[in-house]
């Protein structure tokens, strides 16, 4: 199996670095924009985010379909990556663009604006991370090839995180509505410059070295979700994973100018968790051949429970001396474990793919990593109908002081949920998930052979 060139590894980080770029502003403060800069309601919020989802469950899964029927000179995975790209991109800055509507007409423009934008990030997202089992079925290649781009995707929250507001309210001249649409744009244009580079510079191997596959039907397609034991597990783990995850960045800006009465310790809490995730990611691959995936696992999950707990009994004041010593300590083991994670879930789907082969016979990276982009979207919608609902219920009301009673409910979406969902991620791998060891090494061994008699 030929290697990918070290430019073309980079390339891919590249490409990742973008579309990231894009779900991290839409992500981390999307939530905040239409609540705190755009006065909506966030129940409306909070249930628009879940609807949109129940859309992408059909969409989804047939936009990985279409994918893996792809036919050109370029591949199948590559002309969906730009396309999609130069769409998104497109509407990612009508997302941020505050017209001046006002009532229905406002609400309408956001929810079409937000349907659009989750129905061409798919286009993009679903081929890119499809091409994962597509580069190599080497283990050690993949989990390097599976940690690059997830690197460079860090590195992006981690500047949006860090850089976000301070930049919104910079190029805003102190109108938040002009420096998220003006942000908008900027990130629209790095995206494209990005997916060009990864469209020019990394082609799929797997594909073309293989027997050319029949195309795929929707019966078929249903086969390959739920005949596919393993899909199932790894799916629910990644839900469960992006829950946490994407709750406690979304949720971070209300935690920290509602809860501590500092927001400008947000930035620290996320320049913090990009340095944490990007070592979990470094460190992922050679903790997994140290310890064995199981061990970095299980540490993938305690890791967050620590940090999340330390954050829950935070109580000083905004003045305090150790506030920024105990938000970095909380953010650092939470992103740390994060990091790992990040890793493991992506090298695990990509056995999946091999898993799917060697049961059924047929090979569909972007029918099942489509399963993976849906998950990560309804994890979005999860979070911020969590987000939505739990303010409300809390009787959040914006640009306000809060009760005692409001921050103590922040304070528990912050923190208790994640944990929750931590502890129940950990329980589900160590009693369903089986593609490791000795089991893995013969789905490969099996594949080779058959591959090497064709």
């Amino acid at each position: 199996m030929q290697r990918l060139t070290r430019t073309a590894k980079i390339s891919y980080g590249i490409g990742a670095f973008g579309k990231d770029l894009v779900y991290a502003i839409v992500a981390t403060f999307f939530t905040f924009y239409l609540t705190d800069v755009c006065a909506i309601n966030p129940v409306f919020v909070g249930n628009l985010f879940l609807v949109a989802r129940l859309f992408d469950a059909i969409n989804d899964p047939i936009m990985g379909l279409v994918v893996d029927n792809t036919r050109t000179r370029w591949g199948k995975f590559r002309p969906w990556i730009m396309l999609g790209t130069i769409l998104n991109a497109i509407v990612l800055v009508f997302l941020f663009f505050n017209p001046g509507l006002t009532g229905s007409q406002q609400l309408a423009y956001v929810a079409v604006t937000y349907i659009l934008w989750g129905v061409t990030y798919t286009l993009m997202d679903i081929p890119f991370w499809s091409m994962v089992p597509a580069l190599t079925d080497d283990e050690k290649e993949r989990n390097v090839i599976s940690v690059i781009p997830r690197i460079f995707a860090s590195a992006a929250w981690m500047l949006v995180g860090y850089f976000g507001l301070p930049l919104v309210d910079h190029i805003g001249g102190g109108s938040q509505s002009l420096g998220f649409a003006r942000v908008g744009m900027i990130i629209a244009v790095i995206f494209v410059i990005c997916s060009l580079i990864t469209f020019l510079m990394v082609k799929d191997q797997i594909s073309a070295h293989r027997a050319v596959q029949k195309r795929t039907s929707v019966r078929e397609m249903l086969q390959v979700l739920f005949k596919n034991d393993q899909v199932i597990v790894v799916l629910i783990l990644s839900l469960l994973f992006n829950l946490a995850f994407q709750l406690s960045n979304g949720f971070a800006v209300f935690y920290f100018k509602y809860v501590t009465g500092k927001e400008s310790v947000l930035s620290l809490y996320l320049l913090v968790a990009g340095i944490a995730q990007l070592c979990g990611l470094f460190g992922y691959p050679f903790l997994a051949a140290a310890l064995g995936r199981k061990c970095v696992f299980t540490l993938s999950a305690v890791f967050p429970i620590a940090g999340f707990t330390v954050l829950f009994l935070n109580n000083l004041p905004a003045g305090s001396r150790w506030l920024s010593e105990t938000v970095s300590l909380s953010s650092g083991l939470v992103n740390l474990g994060f990091g790992i994670s990040l890793g493991m879930l992506t090298v695990m789907l990509a056995d999946v793919v091999d898993y799917g082969e060697y049961k059924l016979g047929t090979r569909n990276e972007s029918i099942l990593f489509s399963t993976q982009t849906f998950v990560v979207k309804l994890a979005g919608a999860l979070s911020g109908f969590i987000s939505g609902v739990g303010l409300a219920v809390c009787g959040f009301v914006a640009n306000a002081v809060q009760t005692p009673s409001t921050q103590l409910g922040i304070r528990l979406i912050m923190t208790v949920i994640p944990i929750l969902a931590s502890l129940i991620y950990l329980g589900i791998y160590w009693k369903f998930y089986r593609l490791d060891g000795r089991f893995l090494e013969e789905i490969r061994n099996s594949l080779r052979s058959t591959e090497n008699n064709r």
